[in-house]
């Protein structure tokens, strides 16, 4: 049994993520989601030892109570013991933040105050943090910043065409998140190239209900689709990704629409459920396009792709060299078919894609889906909780 484990925290505004790793190897030893918090109906799941269970949270049903029945948990499994230290994901960090930092007053100050920069994450994260620190008073804290690998971006890639006022005064810029996501599999993928990260060239995809795509430049982030919000970029799940900002004064002003209403459907009904009016799950949607010749599902996908293409062909202007093209999050490592699509948009760049080990390679394998000739492209599934456990035990071992 291991003795030196991390407990990984994702707060979301009514769910709990967690997990607790071993940082050196990656092995979980339990985790589990409380959801529907804040509701009588919340809810707590978990994995141990391959046996599942669900048990009810007590009430006032919030992010506290998740952690106190997690706590029993820990208790119940004789693991509390084994806790070294707890990792947060933390989705802004703006500019302080490019490492993984110890929290302290300070640290909660300032994550409170980039609230007005991810409004949605921000305010959760820091409520997991508190609920943390009563439940495990005599271990350390650590936040994990999403932004935190984009920091590398160089001033072209994150300033925006704006008055440049509002980059000095309010700090508008271009951010970035699935900065872990990025990290993790730019670093595998530099394992399957037998080179040290530093000299390593690639274009991440990470595609999920929310997607990015960044460009990595001897190891490090030259450029991300994803900006101030997570909004810009790719279309999405439920996203709109890239508009002509001019929709939202037409929206506002000759179509009645209140700013309310224009972030509701932009964050919550566009994308893929937008265009297919059918659902933001790319699996449904492949189904309905193949089976039921859904004619939203087929565009919906095929805008999809075509923009993924886009902006993977677009970011090579940032790289001198590329040594291959990386899939990842729940779309890009279970969807052959979108990877298809927008690899066949690639030819340009060299890009063969193999049929066969394509399709083979889903749910949960890895492996290059590319022929022997071509440039290389691969699938490599995400895991963001090792990072964040193995970043938190880093800076503890350099303290």
């Amino acid at each position: 049994m291991l003795t030196d484990t991390i407990l990984v925290i994702n707060c979301g505004s009514s769910s709990l993520k967690f997990s607790l790793i071993c940082p050196q190897t990656g092995e979980t030893l339990l985790n589990g989601l409380a959801e529907r918090l804040s509701s009588e109906s919340a809810e707590l799941k978990y994995s141990f030892q391959n046996n599942k269970q669900v048990t009810s949270l007590p009430a006032p049903f919030d992010h506290q109570a998740a952690i106190d029945v997690l706590v029993n948990i820990l208790k119940q499994h004789q693991l509390v013991e084994k806790v070294s230290a707890v990792g947060h994901r933390v989705v802004h960090g703006g500019e302080k933040y490019a490492l993984p930092t110890r929290v302290d007053e300070q640290v909660k100050q300032t994550i409170a105050e980039l609230a007005k920069l991810a409004p949605l994450h921000n305010p959760a994260n820091l409520i997991g943090i508190e609920a943390c620190e009563k439940a495990f008073k005599h271990l350390p804290q650590v936040a994990i910043f999403d932004t935190a690998f984009h920091q590398s971006m160089p001033e072209k890639a994150y300033i925006y065409g704006l008055p440049y006022s509002l980059y000095q005064e309010h700090c508008i810029r271009r951010y970035g998140f699935h900065g872990t996501s990025h990290y993790f599999v730019a670093s595998q993928a530099a394992k399957l190239v037998n080179k040290p990260i530093e000299s390593c060239n690639f274009i991440s995809a990470h595609l999920g209900n929310g997607c990015s795509v960044s460009a990595v430049k001897n190891g490090k982030s030259v450029d991300t689709t994803l900006g101030l919000t997570p909004v810009e970029g790719v279309m999405m799940g439920t996203r709109s990704g890239d508009v002509d900002p001019g929709i939202i004064f037409h929206l506002i002003n000759q179509l009645g629409y209140s700013a309310e209403q224009v972030n509701h459907l932009l964050n919550k009904e566009s994308g893929l459920l937008g265009v297919s009016q059918l659902s933001n799950d790319c699996r449904e949607l492949e189904t309905a396009m193949f089976e039921q010749d859904h004619a939203g599902a087929k565009l919906a996908l095929e805008i999809f792709c075509y923009r993924i293409a886009k902006a993977i062909a677009g970011f090579t202007a940032s790289l001198t060299e590329l040594d291959g093209i990386i899939f990842t999050g729940g779309i890009g490592e279970n969807s052959s078919f979108v990877r298809e699509q927008v690899l066949t948009q690639l030819s340009l760049l060299g890009v063969e894609i193999d049929p066969d080990k394509n399709e083979a390679t889903r749910f949960g394998k890895s492996g290059v889906i590319t022929t022997a000739q071509s440039r290389a492209a691969w699938v490599i599934p995400t895991n963001e909780e090792w990072v964040i456990a193995e970043q938190t035990q880093q800076i503890l071992s350099a303290e």
